[in-house]
Order: structure tokens, then sequence, then C-alpha cells
């Protein structure tokens, strides 16, 4: 590190004055100069271009833990994780910092709201059984663009979704009749959501009843009654939405389209899948020789009870 210093600032400083300074001999200072790189540092320099390249395939938005996790799992690349930051802060590379979110839920005075019946348990044994949605607003030189996500919590997998330019009613029934005519869900499936009053309204309810839906909402003005609903969001913002503006509705709702369906679900890794996307977590754990891969992750919803809605938890 001394011998780099020195190399560094030879233009600025006599390399005897800061040999001197910094107690260390030129002779030794000349003898590192002309000394091949050792294989450390020609691993090093392998491993850094390889860094680049996972990170300008995945939109420059992973951090160490999932270049991490793409070395090991993808590449087969035996490397620590301290390793991979060292590397990526010498080559300046970083992932995205998350910022604040506005608020959009809007409720109706003197309406009644569903039980919460997941009480912040964001865990379920088998695919299709809980639903997260929530809604929120995004920036174009054309004006507010409102999109609506509904989130499967087995796999995280975003199985609807919906964009307009308005927050009317219908908002909310197309991301849900976008995910029944992608999942076909039996019975008995939790939908759970904020009190925004889009999803209080007759028609959701009725559109929900009628799919055998139980609703279930978080607790008035408490994001972590919705938590995993909240980061998908917060994630899609860091990744997309604030790295540039947005001079069309027309642009980001492509984009919004190629990162929910094409990159989201089919390849970003996430921590709570073992580094795995949605997509493949659900082919891995759904066919029965990966079952065991779940079998951690899923051992604590033994405690935990979906069961389907009485009659009275739907009317």
């Amino acid at each position: 590190m001394i011998f780099r210093f020195i190399a560094a600032k030879k233009a600025e400083h006599s390399i005897k004055t800061m040999c001197r300074v910094l107690e260390v001999s030129r002779s030794g200072f000349h003898a590192w100069q002309t000394r091949p790189p050792s294989a450390r540092a020609c691993a090093d320099e392998r491993l850094t271009e390889r860094i680049r390249e996972i990170h300008a395939a995945n939109r420059r938005v992973y951090g160490s833990p999932r270049i991490h996790a793409e070395l090991r799992l993808a590449d087969g690349v035996r490397v620590g994780r301290k390793r991979v930051e060292r590397l990526m802060r010498q080559a300046g590379i970083s992932g995205l910092i998350a910022r604040k979110r506005g608020r959009t839920t809007i409720r109706v005075p003197g309406v009644r709201v569903c039980e919460d019946l997941v009480d912040r348990a964001f865990l379920a044994a088998a695919p299709d059984r809980l639903w997260v949605a929530d809604i929120t607003y995004l920036r174009t030189w054309e004006g507010w663009l409102y999109l609506v996500a509904v989130q499967d919590i087995f796999s995280r997998r975003i199985v609807g979704w919906s964009m307009a330019d308005h927050m009317r009613t219908e908002l909310v029934t197309d991301a849900l009749q976008m995910a029944l005519a992608h999942r076909r869900p039996a019975p008995g499936l939790i939908w759970h959501s904020d009190q925004g009053s889009q999803f209080v309204s007759l028609a959701f309810g009725q559109q929900a009843r009628a799919a055998g839906i139980a609703q279930s909402m978080g607790s008035r003005g408490d994001c972590f009654d919705n938590a995993v609903a909240e980061s998908f969001f917060a994630t899609l913002k860091k990744e997309l939405i604030h790295g540039r503006s947005w001079p069309s509705k027309a642009e980001l709702r492509t984009e919004v389209f190629e990162y929910i369906e094409v990159f989201f679900n089919r390849r970003r890794r996430h921590s709570t899948l073992g580094m795995l996307s949605p997509a493949d977590y659900e082919n891995r754990t759904l066919d029965p020789r990966g079952r065991s891969l779940a079998a951690s992750r899923l051992a604590s919803t033994n405690t935990i009870k979906f069961t389907a809605p009485t009659p009275s938890a739907i009317a």
C-alpha cells in the first residue's frame, strides 16, 4: 500500500522525500516497480473484470451480496464476500441506495376494513397461499403514473400488476384479474394490503369474494404491516425509477414491464430465496428433486396456519 501511494504521488513529491518520511527504502520501491504482478494481483484483475460484467448485465443495480452470489452460484467461483467488496470499492462499482417513498394510501372515513389475517407473518408453505399488494406513484414529464403490484409471498414473484394515470378501483381490479389469470389459485388464498380506498371498494371486494379470496388489511399508518409489498416498491424505485428522468408515460410503462417480467421475476437474485430468482425458486422447490431447497426456509411455517376463510370472513 505504501509503494502504491508513492507511485501515485511521485508527480507531486520527490520519491526520495516520500521514502524518507514513510520510512521505506528507495531501492525497495524501485524493486517493487519492476517486479511482475503477483498471482494474487492477476487473480484480482480477472475477478474485477468479471464483477464489471455481472454488474453491467444486471442493470448496474447489484451490490456486493448479489454479485458475490452470482460468482458463487452461477460461475462456481470460491471467493469471499469481503474480497468482492474490496474489489468493487477499488473499481468504483457499487449498488444503489433507496430513497424514501411518499404517501399513496387514501382511506375512506367510516368504511369498515378487513381484519389483519397475516399479523406480519410473511411466510407461505406453497404458492398462492398469500398474496400482498400495494400501490405506488411514478413521476414522468407528462404527469403521474400509478402502479399496483401483487406479489406471491412463497416465491416473491410479481403475479399481477397494473399501471394507469388514475387511482380508481379499476387499477387494482385489473391487477387482480391478471394475477387470477396467471395463477388460477384455489379458494382460501389470502390477499393482504393496506387500507387504501381502492382495496376497500365494493367492486374489488366483490371480485375477490367471487374468486374465493379472503381479504386482509394491516393497521392504519403502519408500513411494517405490509412490509414485503413496501420492499418491492423500494427496490423498483432504487433500481429503475430514480436512476433517470422519464420524459413519457409510454417509455416508463415499457421499462416497468421489462423490469418486472424479465428482470425481477426471472433473473434478479433475492436474499430471502437463498439468492435465487423467483422463477428459479419456484422451479426448484416445486420439482420433487428440489424440495430440500425450500425445507430450511419453510420450516418455520409449520407453526403458521393459513386456513381457508369461513363464509363470514369473505361475506
